[in-house]
């Protein structure tokens, strides 16, 4: 059992003001009522309401041990925030640690290394890179966050030819809940190393992140739209041909609606190769899913590749996609519906990779909405990945018993009262 912080109701938004600016805090701390309070707090997700007692904007990594120890002598709890794309805790009464505006970006194209600090967003890093024909592993979105995204696993179009994110991360300055720095690598702290790379923020806050880029300088992709009269045939089709492509091509179909409002089952694709290939490996696919409503395959540099993602109100990852959940599925009348192709590089990682959960999954199935109707049909095998998860109590759901068991052991050395615990949290 955990020992969580517990903060007092006399404790005041003014109280924090001064500990922070007392030791040394540079950056901006806002309180209710100031002009970016109400800004500066907000989630990206719509419904989220966070009422801290001071938003404190980080400009250094002392700023942050600076804002943990306060927080720590103060007995309140932190929550970290970058972009705010993965904030699902609210930091209700306690302090919220804004690490925004720590957005440094450093390639080194012979290593073939990025450099970036925890405010950073993919789009710098993809810009940054491009200039010298590289590429980072992203996500779908060049708004999210690198570090939180890379922390809890990151799935991109990329994933299948190298992998999960946080299977390039290796190195990490981080600084834990005693509020001292640490370096985690291979050669140190490595356990911590082999925590963070999937672990998300349980162990502590990451202040500077360097991982391997690739050289992808162009890709051919896009979303091909078509009817969706064959749409369950279609479904059974790409499991079948999904089975025989190689890594290089990364593809979800989607039953969704064109940007006429029709609607329509889409392909999504992208192939790090020669255009004519992909052409040639897609066009059975494309063949049985029927006449193209709209859309067409592109080369495009890495960067200016726009694949868009679905809002996963329902998730699970699978190892089959049988006939009657197909059926079903593409009966569906309005559902946004995303069936992606994993395997590659992210089932086979080199030794010493991270505990990025459930890496035998074959496909991931998300759904947009509710739809208690397909419940008879639905394998709802429990697996969940921490990138695509809105409930953070499900959080141990996204490993396998082995690394959930590891992953408590380096809590428990880290940080065994659960100071970090506004997150996707892992008891120690």
């Amino acid at each position: 059992m955990s020992t969580q912080t517990i903060f007092t109701a006399e404790t005041s938004g003014s109280d924090v003001v001064a500990s922070l600016l007392g030791a040394g805090f540079q950056g901006a701390v806002h309180r209710p009522g100031d002009a970016e309070y109400d800004v500066l707090r907000q989630s990206v997700v719509p419904t989220f309401d966070s009422r801290p007692l001071v938003v404190a904007e980080a400009c250094s990594r002392s700023d942050v041990q600076r804002a943990v120890r306060a927080a720590r002598q103060l007995g309140l709890p932190l929550a970290v925030q970058a972009t705010g794309h993965g904030t699902r805790v609210p930091a209700d009464g306690g302090i919220l640690l804004k690490t925004s505006a720590m957005t440094a970006v450093l390639v080194d194209p012979q290593r073939k290394i990025a450099k970036v600090g925890p405010g950073t967003r993919w789009g710098a890093v993809i810009d940054a890179a491009g200039q010298f024909g590289l590429a980072p592993l992203a996500g779908s979105s060049r708004d999210v966050g690198v570090t939180g995204y890379t922390l809890g696993g990151g799935v991109g179009w990329l994933a299948r030819k190298y992998g999960f994110a946080a299977d390039s991360v290796i190195r990490a300055e981080v600084v834990t809940a005693d509020g001292r720095v640490v370096t985690a690598s291979a050669d140190e702290h490595p356990e911590l190393f082999w925590a963070i790379r999937g672990g998300s923020g349980n162990f502590g806050i990451v202040t500077s992140l360097e991982f391997r880029l690739y050289s992808v300088p162009q890709v051919h992709s896009g979303i091909v739209y078509f009817g969706v009269d064959n749409a369950a045939e279609t479904l059974k089709f790409y499991r079948d041909w999904s089975a025989t492509i190689p890594n290089e091509l990364s593809t979800a179909i989607v039953l969704t609606r064109t940007p006429e409002g029709t609607r329509a089952l889409a392909i999504k694709a992208s192939y790090s190769g020669e255009a004519e290939l992909a052409e040639h490996l897609l066009k059975p696919l494309f063949e049985e899913a029927g006449p193209v409503l709209a859309g067409e395959l592109k080369t495009t540099p890495y960067g200016e590749s726009a694949m868009g993602g679905t809002p996963a109100r329902y998730l699970d990852l699978l190892d089959t996609l049988p006939d009657d959940l197909l059926d079903a599925l593409a009966e569906l009348p309005s559902a946004t519906v995303e069936i992606r192709h994993w395997g590659g590089a992210m089932a086979h990682p080199g030794p010493g990779a991270g505990p990025v959960g459930h890496r035998e999954a074959t496909y991931s199935l998300i759904i947009d909405q509710e739809v208690p109707d397909l419940e008879p049909v639905l394998r709802n095998t429990g697996r969940t990945f921490l990138n695509f998860l809105a409930d953070p109590s499900r959080a141990a759901s996204a490993y396998c018993e082995a690394d959930l068991t590891r992953l408590r052991a380096v809590k428990r050395a880290y940080d065994p009262d659960n100071f970090f615990h506004l997150n996707h949290n892992l008891e120690p």
